[in-house]
């Protein structure tokens, strides 16, 4: 059986861990190898010079100009012709095998399944218990639909419309399109592949965080109703969705 066709997508800030993204993928074997790899360059217009680890032929950056993750994510599967679209935020450490093992997570699977998510780990502080900020990274674990390894069919994300750019934080972007995927009769899977997620603090934004992703909560009760939590095993505290927030704006 052939390997699938693939893509991947990498929203990035410009943080230095993008060359550790992007090297797995470029050192893949030609049978595991994704046929594009797109960075999308969502640092503000202001912004110039290159991003670490791009400066390969097989590597295109699009400049989408700040409009936040979920534009910069749109822009790029746009940008792709591939049969799977797969996404990876600019700071997780996909291992060297990654590629491998997503194919061998996206072969075979029936028309029925949407997306396929990786899974997550997330590094234990040494010698010492994690802080609450600390704890809410942790839960990302075990968070459901999560675009920091995600993959999706390309014909599902253009029968849904993709990302929501109304969402314009890493927050919820994510949550948003799972729902509406699932809505459309798609279901969505775990796979076996893994990556590493840098364990992050609140800082001193984390309440700011928090305030903000308010208006990202009111917008999804509003597009899905307020059992949206629940569908995605979410509890009422919101956990999840802060320790997204709280990561972006910590290491942005």
């Amino acid at each position: 059986m052939s390997a699938p066709r693939y893509a991947v997508v990498v929203p990035t800030v410009g943080r230095s861990t993008l060359p550790r993204v992007l090297r797995p993928l470029l050192d893949a074997p030609s049978g595991d190898a994704p046929e594009e790899i797109v960075v999308a360059d969502d640092r503000p217009p202001e912004r110039t010079g290159g991003l670490p680890g791009t400066d390969h032929p097989r590597v295109r950056v699009l400049r989408t100009g700040g409009g936040g993750p979920a534009a910069a994510r749109q822009a790029g599967w746009h940008a792709c012709r591939s049969e799977w679209i797969a996404f990876l935020d600019d700071d997780v450490a996909p291992p060297d095998d990654w590629p491998e093992r997503l194919c061998a997570d996206l072969t075979a699977l029936p028309a029925e399944v949407g997306a396929s998510q990786g899974r997550i780990t997330v590094p234990r502080p040494e010698g010492r218990g994690p802080t609450d900020a600390e704890r809410a990274t942790l839960a990302l674990e075990g968070a459901r639909w999560i675009t920091a390894d995600m993959a999706f069919r390309r014909s599902v994300l253009e029968e849904v419309g993709g990302f929501d750019t109304r969402f314009p934080r890493a927050y919820r972007e994510d949550t948003d399109l799972a729902l509406r995927v699932e809505d459309a009769g798609y279901t969505l899977v775990r796979g076996e592949r893994e990556c590493v997620h840098p364990l992050r603090g609140g800082g001193r934004w984390a309440s700011l965080a928090a305030q903000r992703g308010n208006a990202d909560n009111a917008l999804m009760n509003r597009l899905h109703g307020r059992g949206w939590r629940a569908r995605v095993g979410e509890g009422p505290g919101g956990l999840r969705g802060h320790a997204v927030t709280t990561a972006a704006l910590a290491g942005a």
